[in-house]
């Protein structure tokens, strides 16, 4: 059965771990060369999520699928290197919301135009039908695998 899977190339998760540690050492390396070396990937469990008006910590442990813990952790080094702060939520004064600087602003739009420039790259390589092809494809696969417990 293993000579078969050789056969076959790598598995959909080394694939997918080849896809984003490819995507984040571009992603970082830029990011850095713009004016931000102090990110690290782990710091996407946040930024990748915020907009300029924050989120609650439970938010971002949903939308991000960490634990709230660890969520807390990465923000708690966010706001050493001075990408966010925590306020009050207007909502609820109890809360707090996580609400980026304008030095995590400029992260946050440095890194969606980085990473469009990556897409916009891959679609020229494969064509806009293929790579409109493949990103559906993509995301059902991800769909899928998240609801893999749920059938």
């Amino acid at each position: 059965m293993a000579v078969e899977a050789e056969a076959e190339g790598p598995d959909l998760g080394v694939l997918a771990g080849q896809l984003m540690r490819a995507l984040q050492e571009e992603l970082f390396r830029r990011l850095a060369e713009e004016g931000h070396p102090g990110v690290r990937p782990r710091h996407g469990t946040v930024l990748a999520f915020l907009d300029r008006s924050g989120l609650r910590a439970t938010e971002l442990s949903a939308r991000s699928g960490q634990h709230k813990q660890i969520v807390g952790s990465i923000v708690d080094e966010l706001v050493a290197l001075g990408y966010v702060r925590r306020e009050p939520d207007p909502a609820d004064r109890r809360a707090k919301r996580v609400v980026p600087t304008e030095h995590g602003l400029d992260e946050i739009a440095k890194a969606r135009a980085i990473l469009a420039d990556i897409e916009r790259r891959h679609r020229r390589h494969l064509g806009d039908e293929r790579f409109a092809a493949f990103r559906e494809t993509f995301q059902e696969i991800v769909r899928d695998q998240r609801g893999w417990g749920d059938s």
